[in-house]
């Protein structure tokens, strides 16, 4: 039911944005809407902030974990605390260190993500 309802969300918030995606191209999700309604509607959803300690600690969204994407050990990081198998929402502060991130963790063989459309200065 949680999977059913999630797929529905999602297409209807990436349709605008994401009319002419390709399989590599990053998947993007509208700020507070998508991402609140994405929250209530799937339990396995993971939030990833790939920003420094500094952007995360003058503010961040409620239940993100921080990753650094500036490690150098960014990626074995996200897979220790992070499922492959799950949906996992990223996002930095403007879009640029997540779309990057997204990158390498789709290589690293992370099934579903989705890039925080804009970043924490959208979210704010």
């Amino acid at each position: 039911m949680h999977k059913t309802l999630f797929i529905a969300l999602l297409a209807v918030f990436t349709m605008n944005a994401c009319q002419s995606q390709t399989a590599q191209e990053n998947e993007f999700v509208l700020p507070k809407q998508a991402y609140q309604e994405k929250m209530a509607s799937i339990d396995a959803l993971q939030l990833l902030d790939v920003r420094t300690p500094k952007e995360y600690d003058a503010g961040h969204i409620e239940g993100a974990e921080l990753i650094n994407f500036f490690d150098e050990d960014f990626v074995q990081q996200v897979e220790g605390k992070f499922d492959k198998n799950e949906p996992l929402m990223l996002y930095c502060r403007s879009g640029n260190r997540s779309a990057k991130a997204t990158a390498k963790l789709k290589a690293a063989g992370f099934k579903e993500i989705y890039d925080l459309k804009g970043g924490y200065n959208i979210w704010k």
